[in-house]
Order: C-alpha cells, then structure tokens, then sequence
C-alpha cells in the first residue's frame, strides 16, 4: 500500500508542480459555468471530483465550491456523485487490472501478499479516513479493488468516509462569501483536524495491541 501510495505522491506532486488544477482555475470555471448555464455546475463539479482519480484536483476546495454556486443540498449531491464515481472508477479498474498493476508497481510476491493481508486486516478503517490524506482515498479505492474487497462492503465505508465529507463541505461553502470565507476556512480546519485525530487514535490503539 505504501509503495502505491508513492506512485500516487508522485503524480500529485508532479501535477501540482506544472498547475494543471488549481483552486484558483477551478473557480474560474465554475464562475463561467454558472454565467453561462447554471445546470453545467453540477456535471462539471462531479466530472472534477472523478478525474481526482487521474490528476491532482483539491477535492476539499472543489466541494465546498460546489455548496457555494450550488447550495447545500445540490451541492453536497454533486460532490458525492463526483466521490462515488472516482471510487467506483478506482475499484473496478484495480479489481480488473489490479493483479498486473501490483506485479509492476511491488517485484516481490512476499511483499504483494504482504500489502494484501494488511489492507485486508485494516482496510476497512483505513478507507473511513481516508480522507485525511490528498492522495489516500484513491490509494484505497484501488487497494479495495485489487484485493477483492466485496463491492457492497467497498460501497458502504466508502459512502460512511464520503458523505458527511460533502454535506460538511458543501454547507460550509453555502454559508461562505468573498467578503466572508471564515465558515469554508473552519470547516476545512475542523475536518482535516478531526481525521487526523481519528488516526492517531485508531494508530495508537494499534500499536497497543501490537504491544
């Protein structure tokens, strides 16, 4: 998993080193968007969060922009609809191609059932929050589907990690202005310091169990 973690670091860096995304032409085309057909907001706010799966896009920024052109409710829809996707998307392609992609990205057969077993002892908590981390999501989407986690099992935690992410999101960039940032901001703090806490927590019991 670390090893497929590093594939992905790479490419996030690499990505937001050249600006292909940025939160700042999200913006931009989303003001367009909307000046020209509000309903392109939506599709276009869940074809983002899906191509997270490929490049880098900054998915906190991208749904709570969505709860401010969209409203909380449709924006919050919009958000999951684009998370489904890219966890689905991961799932299926790992799940197909999963076996050739772990040969190529981890040489040694130990260590491929080594990340195996370990992802399926810990999986579970893993995806839940995920969300802590830039990359992780997509990480575990494709360890999910590489280690043959049951689709219905995937598509709960996956829902339990995604969900209240976008309703808070997305309700917090409802509430949010230019003149007036300070809810999106708190949010953004509040839900980075709440994963992040449930890590260390989750981590810490880990190790007390190892001990």
């Amino acid at each position: 998993m670390l090893t497929l973690g590093l594939v992905f670091a790479t490419t996030f860096l690499l990505l937001n080193a050249t600006g292909v995304v940025t939160v700042a032409k999200i913006e931009i085309w989303l003001t367009l968007a909307r000046d020209a057909d509000p309903l392109w907001v939506a599709p276009i706010i869940a074809l983002l969060l899906f191509v997270d799966l490929i490049i880098s896009v900054p998915t906190l920024a991208t749904i709570t922009f969505s709860g401010y052109f969209l409203g909380p409710v449709v924006g919050a829809l919009a958000g999951i609809a684009g998370l489904m996707m890219a966890g689905l998307g991961g799932y299926c392609i790992s799940h197909r191609y999963g076996d050739l992609l772990l040969k190529v990205v981890i040489k040694e057969e130990a260590k491929r059932s080594d990340a195996v077993a370990t992802f399926q002892e810990h999986g579970a908590v893993v995806i839940l929050l995920s969300r802590a981390s830039p990359m992780l999501p997509e990480v575990c989407a494709c360890m999910a589907g590489m280690t043959r986690m049951p689709l219905g099992k995937f598509l709960v935690l996956w829902l339990a990690s995604s969900v209240p992410y976008a309703a808070i999101a997305a309700y917090a960039g409802s509430i949010s202005s230019l003149d007036n940032p300070q809810p999106a901001i708190f949010a953004a703090i509040g839900l980075m310091s709440f994963l992040w806490i449930s890590w260390l927590v989750v981590r810490r019991r880990g190790q007390k169990r190892q001990g």
